[in-house]
């Protein structure tokens, strides 16, 4: 399999996996159940799902008014971003 192939399936899957806990994490925030830990949506960011997180922070309103949240989701993001350009001109430029 193609290496690009891979880091874009990877990127896709670990990304619906971010939307996923952050909409999960919300109904069971609702319903007073047990809760995804914020470390885990913090991991999930690191690892390669910011915009995924990102997009269901916003899409659920979830953890919109934690500062934490606000700040490190997009920062996160924006290495992910400089580091995939960065790996792109090593690659390709």
């Amino acid at each position: 399999m193609n290496v690009i192939l891979f880091l874009i399936l990877y990127a896709i899957i670990v990304n619906i996996a971010g939307l996923a806990e952050m909409g999960i994490d919300k109904r069971r925030a609702r319903r007073g159940a047990f809760r995804i830990p914020e470390v885990n949506l913090f991991l999930t960011a690191l690892i390669g799902g910011s915009i995924g997180c990102i997009v269901g922070m916003y899409l659920f309103r979830h953890k919109t008014k934690h500062r934490r949240f606000v700040i490190l989701m997009p920062l996160i993001c924006i290495v992910h971003v400089f580091l995939a350009v960065y790996v792109f001109y090593r690659l390709f430029g």
